[in-house]
């Protein structure tokens, strides 16, 4: 088995779990800037880390990689995502592979302007988008945009600083108040979250789990069902195919009335990843054998209308000892 090192843990505590139910061999290694941050204690040996902006961060996770022997390294952030893939030649240089995209993809996916304007020029659904008032007030007074739409920063996660507007001077006064905001049309349909993976090998996608949400909690699917659409299936087939995904995404999709909507991408395990393991979509165990050389074939094997319902656990633990 091969040593994995997952990055920016958080409160991703099962995610650490099935990487360590599906390597009993290899060491499973978790980092975070926090003492608390619950995951770390999940996974076989931890370490404290500055944050990802830190001058000396990079060579602080290089020498991890080289002191344990790490064969693979992800992250579970957006911000760290472009940093690894723009440092790709040094982990290969180590023998360490990236369980993720390009650098150009990861800063394409961060970017909501620039994912619109891709999904855009290639043809796809997707919400209506706009850096510049001026712009929006336009197509609003053409009739080609018309309220609520959404306020929400360029760049951004977890559904910070977003909020439903229902005229201009709401959009005046958030603009007014905060930098690199864009407005994005209101689509008015059913929420649905896609976890795919993209054999790090063939390139291909081997691993395909649609869920509807049901309720969301900060950003994050808190309640949903799973089902199948061969129809939505081809869709992201085609989608990730022509972008050039690789690794592990996380796609929000919108169904409005029918026709299905590309909302946007995450290049890593989203939160409501669970659902799909606990479904049976293995898709750490892909990972694995991908660091091993081996790639994988084509399996989405699930039943419909199961049911995740997320709720609070505790990690209790006395620091220093």
């Amino acid at each position: 088995m091969s040593n994995i090192l997952l990055l920016s843990v958080g409160t991703r505590n099962k995610i650490i779990q099935y990487f360590k139910e599906n390597n009993k061999s290899g060491k499973v290694i978790a980092t975070d800037m926090s003492e608390i941050a619950p995951a770390i204690y999940e996974a076989d040996k931890h370490y404290i880390v500055p944050r990802i902006t830190d001058n000396n961060y990079l060579d602080i996770i290089l020498d991890i990689c080289k002191k344990e022997k790490m064969d693979g390294i992800l992250s579970l952030i957006d911000p760290e995502l472009s940093l690894l893939a723009m440092n790709k030649e040094k982990f290969d240089t180590l023998g360490v592979k990236i369980v993720g995209s390009s650098y150009e993809l990861c800063e394409m996916s961060l970017n909501k302007i620039n994912m619109f304007n891709w999904l855009n020029e290639h043809g796809y659904n997707c919400a209506k988008s706009y850096d510049k008032k001026e712009e929006f007030y336009k197509d609003l007074d053409n009739g080609d945009i018309s309220f609520p739409v959404f306020v929400k920063p360029v760049e951004g996660s977890a559904s910070i600083l977003i909020s439903k507007v229902d005229n201009r001077d709401e959009i005046e006064l958030l603009f007014s108040k905060h930098d690199g905001l864009m407005i994005q049309e209101f689509l008015k349909g059913q929420e649905i979250g896609a976890d795919v993976y993209i054999d790090l090998i063939s390139k291909e996608v081997v691993s395909i789990f649609t869920k509807k949400k049901i309720v969301m909690r900060a950003g994050e699917t808190d309640k949903s069902v799973s089902f199948k659409d061969e129809k939505l299936f081809a869709l992201i087939k085609k989608f990730v195919k022509e972008a050039g995904y690789t690794g592990q995404i996380d796609i929000d999709i919108f169904d409005v009335d029918g026709d299905y909507y590309i909302s946007e991408v995450n290049p890593r395990f989203g939160g409501g990843y669970p659902h799909a393991y606990e479904c049976g979509v293995n898709n750490i165990k892909l990972i694995y054998k991908n660091l091993n050389g081996e790639e994988n074939e084509y399996s989405s094997e699930y039943e419909e209308g199961v049911y995740m319902m997320k709720y609070n656990e505790v990690c209790m633990k006395k620091l220093g000892e």
